[in-house]
């Protein structure tokens, strides 16, 4: 019998596991996942190895080598995290060529402190390509106004990114100019456009928790009828917007060109209001060419009960823009929901990298002590 995972995949979406641990990789868990769960692809984020290396499963080792070798705790955070992705990339390498490296994939973000910083995040993206060393790693990099820039810059070096933390439609149509233009510049520089491959990161669970508090502080009828849709809305107005920039002939010129589309991919698609279904963002955002990373939690969901009917997204388009006209009309300002967002996701991903500077700290004390003694 098919599982709702196959399913899924079966429907033309990647599903990518939103969650790395060095656990997960000596223990065979991950190469499980691949077997049983359809798993073509794992992200990484700073909140994932702070929750990782702060448990310390696994880690033991590592630190106390690094601690050995004097190493600052961002030089220790830096090995290991891409220690990490080498061996995941090492694991998903036969999806990635199985599937000619649109799967098999693996992302490591640069630094969240950089997030307003061009030219840094160009460096470190340049850094943590050279270091992971492997042809299927995602270097992901936020949308912000500096990101865009540097998504170009790093496209047209030949590395393949993952733009993340992607809220509103306006900044997606400007993360998808930023893509094109990095992919012109590897075209003139003569790279082989085939190899450079992208995912356009799009958040789908924090809109509706940003909206929904709007609307339930305006506690009308109205309000209420509209909880738990915009962020499905936002997602498939997203895809709309794909299909109509890669369909234009500066796009369709590359592509023939040997360049990829820019992936689609739904991230934050843990639901967080107990009310509304588990598997809401994976059933309500199925449409071919596109990537669902999931949490560990929505995966097993995903698994145990989704219902996969088919293409959910290019045929709700109307719905879509009849959520957002009514969520105007109760004076649910969209724009100022995704800037929050925004402000948000980076502030929240830099506390998570402040987190994880000061976990790696301890450990490398605790370890040069124990040296020591």
């Amino acid at each position: 019998m098919t599982t709702p995972t196959a399913a899924l995949a079966a429907q033309g979406v990647s599903i990518w596991l939103d969650d790395l641990s060095r656990q997960r990789i000596t223990t065979g868990n991950l190469a499980e996942l691949i077997e049983t769960r359809d798993v073509s692809g794992v992200t990484t984020n700073p909140t994932i190895f702070q929750g990782a290396i702060s448990a310390g499963i696994g880690y033991e080792e590592a630190i106390a080598a690094q601690a050995a070798a004097g190493a600052s705790v961002d030089e220790a955070i830096f090995a290991i995290t891409t220690t990490d992705v080498r061996d995941a990339s090492d694991i998903f390498r036969p999806v990635y060529d199985a599937t000619g490296g649109v799967d098999g994939r693996v992302s490591i973000e640069v630094s969240p402190d950089l997030a307003h910083d061009t030219e840094a995040t160009i460096a470190q993206a340049k850094e943590l390509h050279a270091a992971v060393d492997r042809e299927n790693v995602l270097i992901k990099i936020p949308a912000t106004l500096a990101g865009l820039p540097a998504i170009t810059e790093v496209i047209g070096a030949g590395i393949s990114v993952n733009v993340t933390l992607i809220f509103s439609l306006e900044r997606y149509d400007l993360v998808i100019d930023a893509y094109l233009a990095g992919l012109e510049k590897a075209q003139a520089a003569g790279l082989d456009l085939s190899k450079i491959h992208s995912v356009a990161s799009f958040f789908v669970s924090r809109v509706d928790t940003e909206v929904d508090k709007r609307l339930a502080a305006l506690g009308t009828d109205d309000a209420k009828d509209l909880v738990g849709k915009a962020g499905l809305a936002n997602a498939r107005l997203a895809y709309e917007l794909f299909e109509k920039r890669f369909a234009e002939s500066r796009a369709s010129d590359l592509v023939a060109a040997g360049a990829n589309v820019q992936r689609p991919l739904w991230a934050s698609t843990g639901v967080k209001d107990p009310a509304l279904p588990d598997t809401l963002y994976v059933t309500g955002l199925v449409a071919p060419g596109t990537v669902n990373t999931m949490p560990a939690k929505t995966l097993e969901a995903t698994f145990d009960h989704a219902e996969i009917t088919g293409d959910t997204v290019t045929g709700a388009y109307a719905e879509a823009h009849d959520v957002f006209d009514k969520l105007a009309a109760a004076g649910i300002d969209l724009i100022d929901v995704t800037e929050v967002l925004e402000v948000e996701g980076v502030d929240k991903f830099i506390a998570s990298w402040h987190d994880l500077q000061e976990t790696v700290k301890a450990a490398l004390e605790s370890a040069a002590k124990g040296t020591d003694a």
